[in-house]
């Protein structure tokens, strides 16, 4: 990997943990809502990266949050499961072949592309974070209501970022 890329996401990783764990930790909707912007770093990781990589970044993003948080490996299982779903979306959807992207940005992929990846990566994401931490079925229905509405908040400041930053691919 080019040492930019890796400094871009060095930089994107502090960035994105210290706004999570210093502004957005105690912010939410009617306790319904919290965003999670950090796992904008896991969907923006390069498509080159290795697998295994991948997972260690993920298990050690997710124990940073777990450390600030308060919790017990929740972040460090809901991160590892969306490196595993996001592994399985892009050798799925992308052709290694003709490969030339770099990232999977709203700006390289498209719009349509990045929506379902980002949604079905951070629906993964909050699903196995809010089940893992209610961790019990007396509260489901309060527990998949506040999955869905965080999934959306984050997903709306998710692409509301990545418009921020948005860098259109001349073809």
């Amino acid at each position: 990997m080019n040492s930019k890329i890796i400094l871009v996401n060095c930089v994107r990783w502090i960035i994105l943990l210290f706004v999570q764990i210093f502004l957005l930790r105690n912010m939410s909707f009617y306790d319904l809502a919290t965003p999670f912007v950090y796992v904008l770093f896991l969907l923006l990781l390069p498509f080159g990266i290795p697998n295994i990589l991948l997972y260690l970044i993920a298990f050690g993003t997710g124990l940073t949050l777990d450390a600030f948080y308060d919790t017990i490996g929740v972040h460090t299982a809901a991160c590892t499961m969306l490196a595993f779903v996001r592994i399985l979306f892009i050798s799925v959807s992308v052709n290694r072949d003709n490969f030339d992207e770099p990232a999977p940005t709203l700006g390289n992929m498209g719009f349509k592309w990045f929506l379902l990846y980002a949604l079905l990566c951070i629906s993964t994401h909050h699903i196995v974070l809010f089940l893992l931490e209610a961790f019990k079925f007396s509260e489901l229905g309060y527990t998949l209501l506040s999955c869905l509405f965080s999934a959306i908040f984050t997903l709306v400041t998710v692409i509301l970022i990545e418009f921020i930053f948005y860098n259109r691919k001349m073809r």
